[in-house]
């Protein structure tokens, strides 16, 4: 059993952690901080959490706590990362893992240097339905992959998180947000990395310093192309859909946890297959994972190193939004 401390217990706690902590069987929370010592103690007295802090050091140093889960905004994962590792414990941490590739660098290279294991909360890599897509994508299901496709919708305006909106802090709106989920997931999906991408985004009057939608055009190595549209105008909404020279597979709502996903897949002009998948159990999945990375040695689908190739991709991005140009990537690290 591992027992993990959660750096920057907030929303994301109660709404996704803690519910998926108590449906796990290899992993469970002994410590949490906030930055309000009250605030901390009335969640860990609501989650039965042995310890509660508003010091990262303490919850760091706390002998009882044999990871670090860092929930914290963006903008602190470089060095809460760094602090933790510096105590002796790995980390998995959210995404996007960092502001920018040379802080995504930092943290996989002093874990490197450390020997300790270090993760990406790449949620969606963890879900039954996405699974069950790159399995069927494999096994040529649908023969050669030729485009690819994933959206990320929801509503902003009034999202508890205003520090989305300040770029120093986000390091970018939507594209940083969701954006990362759906590179990941096609990047996952397709076993395929991205080597060039060219990205237009447009802010409002809502948006700060950030976009507040972007459209995402990629080219894969293996030939493949793919778009991401994201935004925060729209209602939820997170379709996937790979089309390939022989079938075409999608689903509607591809990237939740909040209700079963049913696969479909097409061919001819026709739905041939469905298959419905439940995916609430992600959040178990994922901190059992990596506990069993811990305890076992058994392959984490989501290492740091892949935080640090989406946050390369992410860079590659928003330059392009920036000149208007194609990025090409290069080599993946």
């Amino acid at each position: 059993m591992i027992r993990f401390g959660i750096l920057g217990f907030g929303a994301h706690g109660d709404r996704r952690l803690m519910p998926g902590f108590a449906r796990a069987t290899r992993s469970r929370v002994t410590a949490i901080s906030r930055r309000s010592l009250a605030k901390a103690q009335a969640s860990a007295e609501r989650y039965g959490i042995a310890h509660a802090f508003d010091s990262k050091q303490a919850l760091c140093a706390a002998p009882d706590v044999d990871a670090i889960l860092i929930a914290t905004p963006n903008h602190e994962h470089c060095a809460d990362t760094l602090l933790a590792l510096k105590a002796g414990k790995p980390v998995l941490c959210e995404k996007p893992l960092a502001l920018n590739a040379g802080e995504a660098e930092t943290m996989v290279r002093a874990a490197r240097e450390s020997g300790l294991k270090f993760g990406v909360a790449q949620i969606f890599r963890f879900e039954a339905s996405v699974n069950r897509m790159r399995e069927r994508i494999a096994a040529g299901d649908l023969g050669r992959p030729v485009t690819a496709r994933a959206e990320f919708h929801y509503w902003g305006l009034g999202h508890p998180r205003t520090w989305l909106l300040q770029k120093a802090i986000s390091g970018g709106g939507p594209v940083a947000d969701v954006g990362v989920h759906c590179l990941d997931a096609l990047r996952y999906i397709l076993r395929d990395e991205v080597s060039a991408i060219a990205a237009l985004g447009r802010a409002d009057e809502h948006s700060g310093e950030v976009e507040a939608a972007a459209a995402l055009s990629l080219r894969f190595a293996s030939g493949c192309l793919g778009a991401v549209l994201v935004s925060l105008r729209a209602q939820y909404r997170s379709p996937v859909e790979i089309v390939g020279e022989e079938a075409t597979l999608r689903a509607e709502d591809g990237l939740t946890v909040d209700h079963p996903v049913t696969l479909e897949l097409w061919r001819k002009g026709a739905c041939v297959e469905r298959e419905t998948l439940d995916n609430s159990d992600a959040y178990a999945r994922q901190t059992d994972a990596f506990a069993a990375w811990l305890e076992d040695g058994a392959p984490f689908p989501a290492p740091g190193d892949e935080g640090w190739k989406n946050q390369l991709i992410l860079d590659a991005a928003y330059d392009s939004m920036r000149t208007g140009k194609t990025v090409q990537l290069g080599s993946a690290p």
